[in-house]
């Protein structure tokens, strides 16, 4: 996550994050601010490319960054991000999706092993009470509302 911020720390970034959920969990990637000393939990997703709609980036993040498919994507919402990461000064437009899994295994999976840009990373099933209860940081702000 941080070479992408870093290309794009003097923009507005446009990404998509994609809501994948399995009962009372979702699908989150567990990052880590050294600078903070703080961990977060996002889901997965990356940026929307030139003329590419939200849907299609998160059927094509999901696909590029897991080998799935994903069907029944809905578009939700947008968020509005200003943050700081790494000591940089950050702002996303997040645009929210829902989706399922094609092939129903993946969510039979404790873990999924992703590979973007940057290497091999592992997205992991938490429960959503353990964002509600404060218990650990979801970002962006204001994610919950969309995991009615």
């Amino acid at each position: 996550m941080e070479e992408d911020h870093v290309k794009y720390q003097s923009c507005i970034r446009p990404i998509v994050i994609c809501l994948l959920q399995r009962d009372d969990d979702i699908l989150v990637v567990e990052g880590k601010d050294t600078v903070k000393q703080t961990t977060f939990y996002r889901p997965p997703g990356g940026g929307i490319e030139f003329g590419e709609t939200s849907v299609q980036a998160a059927q094509r993040e999901i696909l590029e960054e897991f080998g799935a498919e994903i069907h029944n994507v809905q578009y939700k919402g947008i968020i509005e991000n200003i943050f700081e990461y790494q000591g940089r000064k950050m702002h996303e437009l997040v645009f929210v999706c829902t989706a399922h899994f094609v092939d129903r295994v993946w969510y039979s999976k404790k873990k999924l092993k992703g590979q973007d840009g940057k290497g091999p990373f592992y997205a992991i099933w938490k429960s959503k009470q353990f964002f509600i209860k404060d218990a650990g940081r979801l970002v962006p702000d204001g994610l919950l509302y969309y995991l009615k």
